[in-house]
C-alpha cells in the first residue's frame, strides 16, 4: 500500500510520519456512507446541525496548539502564524454557526390576499471538499464549514503536503459523535482527488490550482453539478503618489511575506508611481532585510521555508527567467545561506517586463517585482494585465480616487490603504481564472445550497 511521506521544510525534509493511501474500495465506502447519511443529517434541521457542529468546534479549540504545532512543522508556518490559523479558523466557523439561522431560515418572498411564497434553502447532498496546504485550518473551514451547516454531507481530502494535520484533524472532528458519514476524509495525491470527484457526488467544493479548477469546471458540467472553485491569484498593488509610505511598507510586506508569500490572494505585483518609486523600493529593501528569516518553531521567526522543495526550485526557475530577461534583484534573489531546508530568501526585482514569469505567473512564494507607472490609466492597465483576478491593493489618500480606480479593477476584492476584506460576512472570490463562485457570509451559503419556493394557499 502506498503512503503519504510527511516531511519537515524547515528541517531539512526530516520525516515526520507517514499516512497510507486510502484506496479505491475506502473512497467508495465512504461516498457511499456519506449518501446514506445525507437525509438523516438534512432532517436534523438547522438547530440541530448547529448544536452538532458546535462540538465540533469545541473538540477544534482544545486542540488548537497540537494543531497548529503540526502544520507549523508539515508545511513551515512560523509558529506564531499557525496559532493564528487555527484562531482565525475556529472564530470563522463559530460566526457561521452564530449566523447560519439569518442566512438559511425559510424566506417569504410574495404574498397575496389568497397565497404565499416561502423559499427553503436545501442541501445539495454529498459535497467533495479538497482543500490545500497553506492555510491547513481555514482552508478546512472556508471548504467544509457552510457545507456542514446547510446540510450536505462530506468527503474531504486535504492536501499531500500535510496529511498527519489531516489526520488529526479527521479524528478531532469524527470524536464529537457526528453521525456516521456527515463526515469523512480520504488521503492521497492528486490522482486519488480526481478518482473522489468522479464518484457519486452532488457538489464540488475546491481550492487550488487554476488548472485542476478548470478540469474540475468541465467534469462538473459533464456530471452536471454545481462547481465551487477559489483558484489562483496574482494580486496587484498600486501606490498612488500621495500614498503614505509608512502605510504602504507595512502593508505591502505583509500582504506578500506572510506565510513566505503563499497566500492565494497575497500581494504579487506592486505598481508605483514613478515619483516616489525609489523610496518605496528602499523603504521595502530594509524591511524586508530587517525582519527573521528560520526555523518556523521558533517564536521569533517571522518567515520560515516554503512548503516542500519542488515549491523552492519552481520559485528559482521563476527568478532566474526574469534576470535572464533584464530583471534587477534589489535584495535576496537566492536561498538563504546557513539554514538547511526549503528557504528562500524575501526577494524584490525591479526592471521587470510582461514577457517575464514573475509577471505572468502567480508567484507562490516571498518575491516582489515592483514596477512604475506615470499615468492612472497606465496603472489600471498593468494591474488588469493578467489572467487573474483574486485580491488587489489600493494605496492613496484620495478615497474618491481610490473608489474610481477600483471600479475599474478586474477582481473580485479590493483593499484600500489598511482595509481589509477578509471577514466572515464578505464574500471570497475572484474574477476570470481565479474561480468560480464564493466563499463567507450569504454568499456562501447560496453556493452550498439547492433554492425551493413553495406556493401555498391562505
Amino acid at each position: 500500500m502506498s503512503k503519504l511521506i510527511s516531511t519537515n521544510p524547515g528541517k531539512n525534509y526530516e520525516v515526520l510520519g507517514e499516512v497510507p493511501f486510502s484506496t479505491e474500495e475506502e473512497v467508495k465506502e465512504k461516498i457511499k456512507k456519506a449518501q446514506h447519511a445525507k437525509k438523516k443529517w438534512k432532517e436534523l434541521g438547522l438547530e440541530g446541525r448547529i448544536k452538532a457542529l458546535r462540538k465540533v468546534v469545541e473538540a477544534i479549540s482544545e486542540k488548537q496548539e497540537d494543531l497548529a504545532v503540526i502544520a507549523t512543522k508539515e508545511m513551515g508556518m512560523p509558529i506564531s502564524s499557525s496559532r493564528a490559523d487555527v484562531k482565525d479558523a475556529v472564530n470563522l466557523f463559530t460566526w457561521y454557526l452564530d449566523n447560519a439561522e439569518k442566512y438559511l431560515s425559510p424566506e417569504k418572498v410574495y404574498e397575496d390576499e389568497t397565497s404565499v411564497n416561502t423559499v427553503y434553502y436545501e442541501p445539495l447532498g454529498v459535497a467533495a471538499v479538497i482543500s490545500p496546504w497553506n492555510f491547513p485550518l481555514s482552508n478546512f473551514v472556508w471548504g467544509a464549514g457552510q457545507n456542514l451547516i446547510a446540510g450536505n454531507t462530506i468527503v474531504f481530502k486535504h492536501s499531500e503536503e500535510c496529511p498527519l494535520f489531516g489526520k488529526l484533524l479527521e479524528e478531532t472532528i469524527n470524536s464529537t459523535g457526528l453521525p456516521e458519514g456527515v463526515f469523512s476524509e480520504v488521503y492521497g495525491d492528486g490522482k486519488l482527488g480526481d478518482f473522489l470527484v468522479h464518484q457519486e457526488i452532488n457538489l464540488i467544493s475546491f481550492t487550488g490550482s487554476t488548472q485542476v479548477g478548470k478540469y474540475l469546471y468541465k467534469l462538473g458540467g459533464e456530471k452536471f453539478i454545481k462547481v465551487v472553485c477559489e483558484l489562483g491569484g496574482s494580486a496587484p498593488g498600486i501606490v498612488f503618489a500621495d500614498a503614505d509610505i509608512e502605510i504602504v511598507t507595512e502593508f505591502v510586506y505583509g500582504n506578500r511575506f506572510v506565510n513566505c508569500g503563499q497566500a492565494c490572494d497575497a500581494l504579487k505585483r506592486l505598481i508605483v508611481h514613478e515619483s516616489i518609486f525609489d523610496e518605496v523600493v528602499e523603504r521595502l529593501k530594509k524591511k524586508i532585510e530587517s525582519v527573521k528569516v528560520g526555523d518556523p518553531e521558533d517564536e521569533e521567526t517571522e518567515i520560515g521555508p516554503l512548503v516542500a522543495k519542488r515549491q523552492l526550485e519552481l520559485l528559482e526557475e521563476q527568478v532566474k527567467d526574469a534576470v535572464e530577461k533584464g530583471a534587477k534583484i534589489i535584495t535576496g534573489g537566492k536561498r538563504v545561506e546557513g539554514l538547511n531546508g526549503a528557504y528562500y530568501a524575501p526577494t524584490i526585482l525591479t526592471n521587470l517586463t510582461k514577457e517575464m514569469r514573475v509577471w505572468q505567473e502567480e508567484v507562490f512564494g516571498p518575491v516582489l517585482p515592483i514596477v512604475a507607472f506615470d499615468t492612472d490609466e497606465k496603472a489600471v492597465r498593468m494591474a488588469n494585465d493578467t489572467k487573474y483576478g483574486l485580491g488587489s491593493y489600493l494605496y492613496t489618500k484620495d478615497k474618491k480616487k481610490a473608489l474610481e480606480v477600483a471600479s475599474q479593477l478586474e477582481a473580485g476584492m479590493v483593499s484600500i490603504n489598511t482595509a481589509s476584506y477578509i471577514h466572515p460576512c464578505s464574500p471570497f472570490g475572484g474574477y476570470k481564472d481565479s474561480g468560480i463562485g464564493r466563499e463567507h457570509g450569504k454568499f456562501g451559503f447560496a453556493e452550498v445550497t439547492q433554492v425551493k419556493v413553495v406556493a401555498t394557499e391562505k
